[in-house]
C-alpha cells in the first residue's frame, strides 16, 4: 500500500462492531508480538549457552543447570512459535489496511465505484480464508486425541513437543479474520446503498500529503 489507513468510528452498530472485535485483534497481534520476542530471547539463549560452555564458566553453569550447551529442542520451539508469528495478528493488519496490494487501480476509483471493488475483493478474501480456516481445522484434529500422552497424535523430532497447540492457532487466527471480514463487508455494502464518503469500521487509505501531515502532527505530540 502506498500510504498509511485510517478508520473511523460513529454510532452505527457496525461501527460498535468494529470496537468489540478490535481488542480480540488488538490481543492476537500482542501474542505475536511476543511470540517473536521469545524467540530472539531463545535465540540469545542458545548461542550464550554454546560460547559459555567452551569457557571456564561452564563448571559454574553447569553446577547450577543453566546454559550448559545449546538448548536443546531450539529447532523445535522455533517450529512451534512460527504459526504465531506468521498467522496470529492477521486480522488486526487487515483492520488497520496495512496488507500490501496494488493501488494503482484502486486509487484511481471514488464513491461507490470504489466501495463496489472493494467488496468484490474481501468477498474473494472470505472465501479463500473460509477454505483455509476449514482446511486448517481439519489439520488440527488430525493431529488432536485426548486418548494418547499430552492429547497429541503427532510431536516434535528431538524433544517431543506437541504440535497440535501450534496447529490449532491457525484456525483460531483465521477465524478472527472471517469475523473481521464479514464486518469489512457488511461495511463496504452500507457505503455503496447509502452512498457515503467516509464509512466507518474499513481502512481509508491516506494520500501522501495526508499521511506526511498525519506523521508532522505525531512528531508534534511526542516533542510537547
Amino acid at each position: 500500500m502506498a500510504g498509511s489507513s485510517t478508520v473511523l468510528s460513529d454510532s452505527s452498530i457496525i461501527s460498535k462492531l468494529d470496537r468489540t472485535l478490535l481488542p480480540i485483534e488488538r490481543a492476537t497481534a500482542i501474542l505475536s508480538g511476543l511470540a517473536a520476542f521469545s524467540l530472539m530471547f531463545l535465540a540469545a539463549y542458545s548461542v550464550a549457552g554454546r560460547q559459555l560452555d567452551r569457557t571456564f564458566l561452564a563448571p559454574f553453569f553447569d553446577k547450577i543447570g543453566l546454559m550448559d550447551g545449546p538448548l536443546p529442542g531450539y529447532v523445535d520451539y522455533i517450529e512451534a512459535l512460527m504459526p504465531l508469528i506468521a498467522i496470529l495478528g492477521v486480522s488486526y493488519v487487515q483492520r488497520e489496511g496495512a496488507h500490501i496490494r496494488m493501488d494503482i487501480l484502486v486509487g484511481r476509483l471514488q464513491g461507490r465505484a470504489l466501495w463496489l471493488f472493494e467488496f468484490i475483493t474481501v468477498f474473494c478474501m472470505l472465501v479463500l480464508v473460509v477454505a483455509l480456516v476449514w482446511g486448517s481445522w481439519a489439520h488440527f484434529d488430525r493431529s488432536f486425541d485426548c486418548a494418547r500422552p499430552l492429547c497429541s497424535r503427532d510431536s516434535s523430532i528431538d524433544i517431543g513437543l506437541p504440535i497440535w497447540p501450534s496447529k490449532l492457532v491457525v484456525p483460531v487466527a483465521l477465524s478472527v479474520l472471517t469475523a473481521r471480514l464479514l464486518l469489512q463487508m457488511a461495511a463496504y455494502a452500507r457505503a455503496f446503498v447509502l452512498g457515503i464518503q467516509s464509512p466507518p469500521a474499513v481502512p481509508l487509505i491516506q494520500s501522501v500529503a495526508e499521511q506526511a501531515a498525519a506523521e508532522a502532527e505525531q512528531l508534534k505530540e511526542v516533542g510537547k
